[in-house]
Order: structure tokens, then sequence, then C-alpha cells
């Protein structure tokens, strides 16, 4: 059975490694993000570090998922000290699930708050793709998604909330996602 991978990137305004309280707050606020997304229904896996650490990006070792990838256009720093950005891959069995976790809940609270913690871009911050049952994705593989759909649009290969695919490559729509339900912002 296919599995859907969402790919979220986005550019923060100061380095995760600053002490300042905005900072600190959306660090503390992740943690307990991921931990209520990893209960949900319909959450397969997401991408962690095979150590563990904290706030190192680049250096990690990532597994599977991959060597760390990030697009083109993010320009800050790449060290523990200067990495300023969030960055998710994850597993998914459906669209409503990963639609459900994202904008109920604790996350939805993160979402309100976004623009205090991120900068604000014409670039797009999520993209989805389906893969065969087994099939882990890459970093690499999320950036390349991430860019093409920012070059694109929305197609069966790299798309959005708002303008879905299913695992035939056919649009779709899930009741409150996409063109034929509720918009999506």
């Amino acid at each position: 059975m296919p599995q859907l991978v969402l790919y979220t990137f986005g550019v923060l305004k100061s380095p995760l490694a600053d002490p300042a309280p905005l900072t600190r707050e959306f660090y503390d606020i992740g943690e307990a993000v991921y931990r209520r997304i990893s209960q949900h229904p319909g959450y397969l896996a997401r991408a962690e570090a095979v150590d563990g650490e904290q706030g190192v990006l680049f250096e990690a070792d990532w597994g599977a998922w991959g060597e760390f990838a990030v697009p083109t256009w993010y320009g800050k720093g790449r060290t523990a000290e200067t990495t300023a950005l969030a960055v998710t891959l994850s597993l998914w069995t459906d669209l409503r699930s990963a639609f459900d976790a994202v904008y109920t809940g604790l996350h939805r609270d993160a979402l309100s708050r976004r623009y205090d913690w991120f900068e604000k871009t014409e670039h797009p911050n999520h993209v989805f793709w389906w893969v065969s049952d087994g099939v882990i994705p890459t970093w690499r593989d999320g950036v390349s998604r991430l860019e093409h759909l920012d070059a694109h649009g929305s197609a069966p290969h790299a798309f959005t909330f708002r303008d879905p695919y299913a695992p035939d490559g056919t649009p779709t729509g899930v009741t409150g996602i996409g063109p034929k339900g509720d918009q999506v912002r």
C-alpha cells in the first residue's frame, strides 16, 4: 500500500542556538508538537538523527533518510550555532491523517504563531508525494520535490494540501482538503 511523504521547510528569523525567548519558545513547542504528532493516527515515521542530537542537522547521521539537504534558497548558517531553519520529513498512511495532525491541536496553535518565528517567503513550505510501502524517502528527495513544486506547481510528483493527488496520480479531494473541500491556508 502506498505511503504519503510530507517534507516541510521553513527559514527561522534567528538561529536555533539563539537563547532569545522566542527561539527558546519555538524549540520547546516544537518538541511537544513532535511528541503529539508521533502519536497521531496515520503517522508512520519521521526522519531522526541516529545519535538523537538536537539542533545539529547538517553534520548528523540520518541513517536511511540520507544526507541532510536544503533547498537552494536557504542562505543562512549550516553550523550548530548558525542554523536557522525548521525542517521535517515524515511518512503517513494518507492525506486525511496528515491534514488532521497539521491543522488540529497543538500544531494548529503553533501554526497561528508561525510569523513570530519564521521569515515570510514566496517559496512553498511543504510538499507531499507518494512512495511504495517500505520506501524510506531521503532529505534530497524532499528538497527535489519542494524545488519542483516551487518551479512548476502541484502535480502528482509534488503536491500540496490545496491541490492533492491520489497514489495513482489523479487529482483528489478529501473533505476539507483541496479544491473540492474547504480552502486550506
